[in-house]
């Protein structure tokens, strides 16, 4: 195919950018669409396969509480990668601001897109292991209003959560069922 982008309108500028894009394809039809644009974006779930156990935070989420009037979302250590910065160094910033927890390495899982109907988000997701010793601050976020609460939970009680229904974040699912898929022994 052979489509063009024949027209941008931006119609809200701020934390994140809302355009609506007009396509247009080789047979000569347009396509109109909105676009949410706030650039790309890392996932990390770190876990201690010692203790059999991962971080997690919980915060509020005003497009979870709007839809459905559920006042936080247990999830995985995310953020929005900085102009010029990697996405390794990114999920190792998040997870300290986050969660305070030092992490060295990362073992890289994909990089996909989070909503490809409405966002140019690509989340770049990270498995990450620690130890105790590695949670050296509070965590809870470095904005006073991101009101972030740190989770510490066994790995079974998480995949119990995912068999049943009971976890919702996307990115979070993913990350799980990938640890459980690279290491089911720590599920047991």
């Amino acid at each position: 195919m052979n489509v063009q982008i024949v027209g941008t309108e931006t119609k809200h500028q701020g934390w994140s950018k809302f355009h609506v894009v007009t396509a247009k394809f080789p047979d000569g039809e347009t396509l109109r669409r909105e676009v949410e644009d706030h650039g790309s974006a890392v996932a990390v779930l770190p876990y201690d396969p010692g203790r059999r156990t991962a971080i997690l935070i919980r915060q509020f989420r005003a497009p979870i509480f709007f839809a459905t009037r559920e006042e936080q979302l247990l999830e995985a250590v995310a953020g929005i990668i900085e102009p010029g910065e990697e996405p390794a160094d990114c999920a190792r910033r998040e997870t300290m601001e986050e969660a305070g927890l030092r992490l060295d390495a990362l073992e890289y899982v994909a990089t996909a897109w989070s909503m490809p109907g409405i966002s140019t988000e690509r989340m770049s997701l990270f498995l990450a292991q620690y130890q105790a010793e590695d949670r050296v601050a509070a965590g809870g976020g470095v904005d006073a209003d991101e009101k972030i609460a740190v989770v510490e939970l066994p790995l079974a009680e998480l995949g119990a959560m995912v068999d049943t229904g009971r976890f919702n974040d996307m990115k979070g699912l993913a990350l799980i069922q990938t640890l459980r898929l690279r290491r089911p022994d720590l599920f047991a």
